[in-house]
């Protein structure tokens, strides 16, 4: 037995696969004005260490004297 094209929804039905081809359509229009929104400001890579990519990675892991190198 084949499955049936039809769904039947609050007494009124509906083609499945018209249903799927409208929602391909929906995610196509959504995905097309996503694109389109452009950004503020350039955005940059962090290349800063992953433990100071956060306030609490900074607060766990604190740097500022592992960069001073002692003087002689």
């Amino acid at each position: 037995m084949a499955k049936p094209d039809i769904l039947v929804v609050g007494g009124r039905a509906f083609s499945w696969r018209q249903i799927c081809e409208l929602r391909r359509q929906q995610l196509e229009a959504w995905r097309a004005e996503q694109a389109r929104q452009l950004a503020l400001f350039e955005l940059k890579d962090d290349r800063r260490p992953p433990a100071e990519r956060t306030a609490a990675g900074r607060y766990a892991e604190p740097t500022l004297f592992a960069v001073v190198s002692p003087r002689r």
